[in-house]
C-alpha cells in the first residue's frame, strides 16, 4: 500500500513538473509571438501610411507589459537621395500585452532616445519630411489636424485597429542636414524634447494613421524650424565676421556668404 502511495506521489509530482514546464514554454512562445505580431504589423501598416519603406530588426514583448523595438528605419519617399528619413536604435515601450490581440492596443508609454533624422529639401518648400507627412495625411483622409481623442475611423480596407498612447517621449533627436556645394559640409542639430500625452484616451482610441500624423507633424515642424534657424544664423555669422575683421575680411565673408547661398540653393530654393 505504501509503495502504491509513493508511486502515486511520483506520478502527480511528474505531472505537476510537466505542467509547470508547459506553462513556462507557453509563456516564452506567447512572448515571442506577441513580438512577431507587433513587428509584422509595423512593417505592414507603416509603408501603407508613409508610402516609404519601414523595417524593424526585432520587437521583444514580455507578458509583464514591457517591450523593446530595435533598429527601426523609415525610408525616404521617391525622388529623395538620402537612404533614410528616420532611424531609431531602440525604443522602450510599456503596454498592456494582451491588448495587442484585442480591438484596442493600450500603450502606457513610449520612450525614444537619440533618434537620427535626415533632412533633405527646402525648409520653406518641398522636403522629405513634409512629403511623408503629406502621404500620412492623405491616407488618414484629410488635411485637418488629427483629434487625439476622436473616434477611430475606418478605411475602405475594413475595420481599423484602435490605439491608445498615454505618454510619448522623444529626447535628444539629432537632425543631419547635408549642404550640397559646400564640400560635403553637414549641419548636425539637436531638437528640443517632444512630449505628447493622452493620445486616443477616449473609449474609441485613434487610428495608426492619426497617431503617425501627429508624430510626423510635430517632428517635421520642429525639424524645419531648427534647420531654418541654423541656416539663417550661418549667413549672419559669416556677415558679422567680415564686418568685425575689416575690409579684406568683409570681402572674404561676402564671398563665403555667396558661396553658402549657392551651396544652399537646393535647400533654400534661392
Amino acid at each position: 500500500m505504501a509503495g502504491f502511495l509513493s508511486m502515486k506521489k511520483k506520478i502527480f509530482l511528474g505531472l505537476g513538473l510537466g505542467l509547470v514546464a508547459l506553462i513556462i514554454i507557453g509563456v516564452v512562445v506567447v512572448g515571442f509571438c506577441l513580438g512577431g505580431i507587433v513587428k509584422t504589423g509595423m512593417e505592414t501598416v507603416g509603408p501603407r501610411l508613409t508610402q516609404t519603406t519601414l523595417t524593424v530588426d526585432s520587437v521583444n514583448v514580455s507578458l509583464t507589459g514591457s517591450a523593446g523595438v530595435n533598429s527601426l528605419v523609415l525610408g525616404n519617399p521617391a525622388g529623395f537621395q538620402t537612404p533614410s528619413a528616420i532611424r531609431v536604435g531602440k525604443a522602450a515601450v510599456s503596454l498592456v500585452p494582451m491588448s495587442i490581440i484585442s480591438d484596442k492596443i493600450v500603450i502606457r508609454s513610449i520612450e525614444v532616445r537619440a533618434p537620427e533624422i535626415t533632412f533633405e529639401g527646402n525648409p520653406f518648400g518641398d522636403n522629405n519630411l513634409k512629403k511623408i507627412m503629406d502621404n500620412v495625411t492623405a491616407f488618414a483622409g484629410g488635411t485637418a489636424k488629427a483629434d487625439t481623442n476622436a473616434p477611430a475611423k475606418t478605411t475602405s480596407s475594413g475595420a481599423t485597429k484602435k490605439i491608445e498612447v498615454d505618454d510619448f517621449l522623444i529626447v535628444g533627436a539629432k537632425v543631419h542636414v547635408s549642404l550640397t556645394g559646400m564640400g560635403g559640409k553637414q549641419l548636425d542639430l539637436v531638437l528640443p524634447e517632444i512630449h505628447l500625452t493622452d493620445l486616443g484616451k477616449g473609449p474609441d482610441g485613434i487610428t495608426a494613421a492619426d497617431l503617425t500624423k501627429l508624430l510626423m507633424d510635430r517632428i517635421t515642424m520642429d525639424t524645419i524650424k531648427a534647420v531654418a534657424t541654423a541656416v539663417t544664423d550661418l549667413g549672419k555669422d559669416l556677415g558679422n565676421l567680415g564686418k568685425n575683421l575689416g575690409k579684406d575680411a568683409t570681402k572674404t565673408a561676402t564671398e563665403n556668404v555667396d558661396k553658402l547661398k549657392k551651396g544652399l540653393g537646393g535647400l533654400l530654393g534661392k
